[in-house]
């Protein structure tokens, strides 16, 4: 994933920053509680297709 595009953007729940998951290919947003997908190099910044991170996942996370 391009850096610069992972600066421009923001979770479209929180308007927060995502954080890029190289080996899950998913933007993070911890405020969120959410897990972005990454699909052939595009994000898809649909609420309704992240999944819901676990509090497991959040701490590994930091």
């Amino acid at each position: 994933m391009d850096t610069r595009l992972l600066e421009l953007l923001v979770c479209p729940v929180t308007k927060g920053p995502l954080e890029y998951d190289r080996d899950k290919q998913e933007l993070i947003s911890r405020s969120a509680r959410l897990a972005y997908p990454v699909r052939d190099g595009m994000p898809v910044m649909l609420e309704s297709e992240a999944r819901t991170l676990s509090d497991e996942e959040i701490e590994r996370s930091k």
